[in-house]
């Protein structure tokens, strides 16, 4: 006989430790997301946005990018805390900003806008940077430095005001506290004690008449002696010194953050003797991060300091497909603990001759901004700067083409050929026109992106493409470089239509890695690229068929970024040289 007292206290007990298992796990889980809303993850801008410099208006962040040959360039972040970044306009966003002296026409690869610098004064916007341009082969570079100007962070942007008797680039421009404008730039000294050593130059700036004036002065060669490339300086002022924060190494594996600080904004700087304040080059090649540097900073509303650095993610050895990212960094002031230091300049040493004055402002307890300060290293993650302002999803990218601007994510490699896309927003489609030039250096061609974000996504677009003459492409691209690019079309050939795949890599000529008739194309078709495990997945569906079938499988080391920039899905119509007025539309493009 069962003993009913007894097996109602064994299953009560069985569901009570069942509850509290359940109870326990629920708890887990809620710690995990709780912790996960208190950290964010970098990079905080991913994708190819490189060289960040970032200023604060009130509780308003704002980052710019080096754009290199693309156009729109100038890409402009805004953020309210520092995590969570949106994509807001560009400061160069007209033609006639850049088809001048200013010139991103027919710019070569990995010329174009370099380094800018962003900052606010006096209800006013200025971003100051340098297009790198190269009038042909043999001849040496053009460094045009300019500086655009905005009332509004959105636009419009002012023409450049290019700079002239400016040499070098990286500048910045620095609004002193007795009214004085002065321009920092980088170059070559005249009389250089290694191949590579670069050199902080400052000057007064003329906004009136957008020119330098006075005179030149000479401020610092880096913190190392054969450490090349000194570059990218920032002048801060904290506290009546000024810090003056430089790139130095190249932007590669050397790349470092160096700090080097004055009473004088003119000089005498005195190096920091903990330089490199940022970098990963003392690290393994198997860290998470690599190549480090090109930093800036920024006070919180609150006095709280951070850093924006860029950095590249190490996916495939060193390299990844996205390039050099955008990072942050918490930083902290510190005076060393050095009791027999000075704790202040004496007015008296401006007497002294300038080695042993210098010798003497050596022997001073600066304060010293210290990068990540418990590791001393870029974090995946790191505490969130604003508590209860979490770091919201991955990105995401849907454009149906139901409105009659392109969505601000879109780019081309330099500025566009007049007609080359319309958008029909009634229809929700863009309709692209082919051009008679292929991917090529300096060219430009029917050809038009988005920065790749992660190693793994999905790309998704849908195309009705029915030409009328011989030998026009239509497709999508995978696109680092003009000589590094994917290409995958619809191909019509003597009535006939083919699936044609071509890779492009650096130092080789393109090469069809697939080409197969498709005897069922009605005019649409469904692109769909995967990337995952290393590899690209390229698939196609025809008309509306839900089911995609594989067409190659491809490692997408292929495409890994050794350049400037990162790399770019968009989609492509060519005409293969020929003079033609064909055209291919797209419905839906998407990226998750």
């Amino acid at each position: 006989m069962i003993n009913f007292e007894k097996y109602c206290t064994v299953a009560f007990s069985m569901i009570t430790n069942r509850l509290l298992r359940l109870f326990f796990l629920f708890y887990l889980i809620s710690i995990s997301i709780n912790a996960n809303q208190l950290r964010y993850t970098n990079p905080v801008i991913s994708g190819s946005y490189p060289d960040p410099s970032i200023c604060r208006v009130e509780d308003d962040y704002y980052i710019v990018n080096s754009s290199f040959e693309y156009f729109p360039g100038l890409p402009i972040h805004h953020s309210k805390d520092l995590v969570n970044w949106k994509l807001i306009g560009y400061g160069l966003h007209r033609e006639s900003q850049c088809n001048g002296k200013m010139n991103l026409v027919d710019v070569q690869s990995d010329g174009g806008i370099h380094a800018p610098s962003i900052r606010y004064h006096n209800g006013k916007f200025y971003i100051i940077t340098t297009n790198v341009y190269s009038p042909g082969p043999g001849e040496p570079a053009k460094m045009i430095n300019f500086i655009i100007t905005s009332d509004n962070i959105e636009g419009p942007w002012s023409d450049p005001h290019i700079i002239k008797d400016a040499p070098g680039i990286d500048p910045d421009i620095i609004f002193d506290d007795d009214g004085t404008v002065w321009y920092v730039g980088t170059h070559s000294p005249s009389e250089p004690n290694f191949n590579g050593e670069g050199e902080i130059w400052l000057q007064q700036l003329n906004l009136k008449t957008w020119s330098l004036t006075g005179e030149r002065y000479f401020l610092w060669r880096g913190a190392l002696f054969y450490g090349t490339w000194a570059e990218g300086p920032h002048i801060y002022k904290k506290n009546g010194y000024y810090y003056l924060v430089i790139a130095e190494g190249g932007t590669g594996l050397n790349h470092a953050v160096m700090v080097a600080v004055s009473n004088n904004i003119r000089g005498p700087y005195v190096p920091n003797d903990r330089n490199p304040i940022l970098t990963s080059r003392h690290l393994t090649n198997d860290y998470w991060v690599n190549s480090v540097g090109h930093g800036d900073l920024v006070q919180t509303q609150n006095g709280s300091w951070y850093m924006v650095a860029l950095g590249i993610r190490s996916e495939f050895e060193i390299y990844s497909n996205m390039g050099r990212e955008t990072h942050l960094i918490p930083v902290e002031w510190e005076k060393e603990n050095f009791p027999w230091k000075y704790n202040k300049i004496d007015k008296n040493w401006s007497l002294l001759p300038n080695k042993e004055r210098f010798e003497k402002l050596r022997l001073v307890n600066y304060e010293w901004p210290v990068c990540s300060p418990l590791t001393g290293r870029v974090e995946k993650q790191y505490d969130l700067p604003f508590k209860g302002r979490p770091q919201r999803a991955k990105y995401k990218f849907k454009d149906s083409f139901n409105n009659s601007k392109l969505k601000l994510d879109w780019n081309f490699r330099r500025v566009p050929l007049k007609g080359t896309y319309t958008i029909d927003s009634e229809n929700s489609y863009l309709r692209l026109y082919s051009s008679s030039n292929i991917i090529e250096n300096r060219k430009r061609c029917s050809l038009m992106g988005i920065r790749q974000k992660e190693s793994d996504f999905t790309f998704l677009a849908k195309m009705k493409f029915v030409p009328n003459i011989d030998g026009i492409d239509a497709g999508i691209s995978l696109y680092q470089k003009d000589d590094n690019y994917i290409t995958f079309t619809v191909e019509y050939l003597k009535g006939d239509y083919y699936l044609k795949l071509i890779l492009k890599e650096k130092g080789l000529s393109p090469v069809i890695v697939q080409r197969t008739p498709i005897k069922s194309y009605n005019g649409s078709i469904k692109f769909k690229l995967i990337s995952e495990e290393n590899s690209y997945y390229i698939y196609y569906a025809i008309g509306n068929k839900k089911t995609y079938t594989l067409f190659k499988k491809i490692s997408n080391e292929h495409l890994v970024s050794k350049g400037y920039t990162g790399a770019y899905l968009g989609i492509y119509c060519t005409s293969n040289g020929k003079k033609a007025s064909e055209f291919a539309d797209f419905e839906i493009i998407e990226y998750y």
